[in-house]
């Protein structure tokens, strides 16, 4: 990581996908995909920027030969900021990405600050400056994990729709996503029972036992076995607002939880 060249544009110090990939220890296509799949995370001009036509040829020229030479024929470029990279670790979330992102944080993305020059200073006013410097640096961690959180409480809280259709297919993937992150899909059943469970706790419910009066109501007006037995408890769900509301928050809530 020692020799790395920091990158610029516009006086920002970025990051290119392949460098990032190649500093995790993960594929290129990882990162494109990762990406592609959480979108809503990320800010355009805050965690990322993309490059196109003449502003990405004119980049391109602006970089050495060892830099330029695997990018030359890319289309569309994607330059991650400290911010993007800092959410691609929570994303890849292994040990390595998050011991990358802190040498990152703590030299690539610092290169343009200077030192303070304390030079001449007597070593008591020299360690006192040292300790306010370094009380600084960890309040602005602390402004930026706060920062990012409350980003990704807003970003869940759009990226799962409430009308009639989105919330069923949103709420779904999310739970497949945890459970494929717990150990695979066998997973999900148990997720959803722990849900179900805290839904009917904290509304004071019981949609298991709805669904049986669901499915006795449809046996009685002479619905097909079939369709009677495809009813579940989404179902159930999706004819009670306050249910969805109540069933969304919960996922929001899960899907922080895990990281997903």
């Amino acid at each position: 990581m020692g020799n790395l060249i920091p990158l610029e544009f516009k006086n920002q110090i970025i990051i290119t996908t392949k460098v990032l990939a190649e500093e995790f220890g993960t594929e290129e296509k990882n990162i494109q995909m990762n990406f592609s799949n959480n979108q809503f995370r990320f800010k355009e001009g805050k965690h990322f920027i993309k490059l196109n036509g003449q502003v990405l040829k004119d980049f391109k020229n602006s970089l050495p030969n060892e830099i330029r030479e695997p990018i030359k024929f890319a289309p569309t470029l994607y330059l991650w900021t400290e911010k993007g990279v800092a959410r691609h670790a929570k994303i890849l979330d292994t040990d390595k990405a998050w011991d990358v992102y802190e040498e990152l944080e703590e030299t690539y993305f610092r290169v343009k600050e200077g030192k303070t020059n304390l030079d001449g200073l007597s070593p008591q006013l020299q360690a006192l400056i040292n300790i306010e410097l370094n009380q600084k640096k960890l309040e602005e961690k602390i402004n930026l994990v706060r920062e990012e959180n409350k980003e990704e409480i807003e970003a869940m809280r759009s990226a799962i729709t409430l009308d009639s259709n989105g919330w069923r297919k949103e709420t779904t993937a999310i739970i497949n996503k945890i459970a494929n992150k717990l150990g695979g899909f066998s997973q999900v059943n148990l997720l959803k029972r722990e849900i179900y469970k805290l839904l009917d706790t904290r509304l004071g419910v019981d949609v298991n036992r709805r669904l049986l009066e669901k499915q006795k109501r449809m046996a009685l007006e002479g619905v097909c076995k079939s369709k009677i037995n495809k009813t579940n408890v989404l179902d159930v769900i999706a004819e009670d607002k306050k249910l969805i509301d109540g069933y969304v928050n919960i996922i929001r809530q899960y899907a922080l939880k895990y990281g997903v």
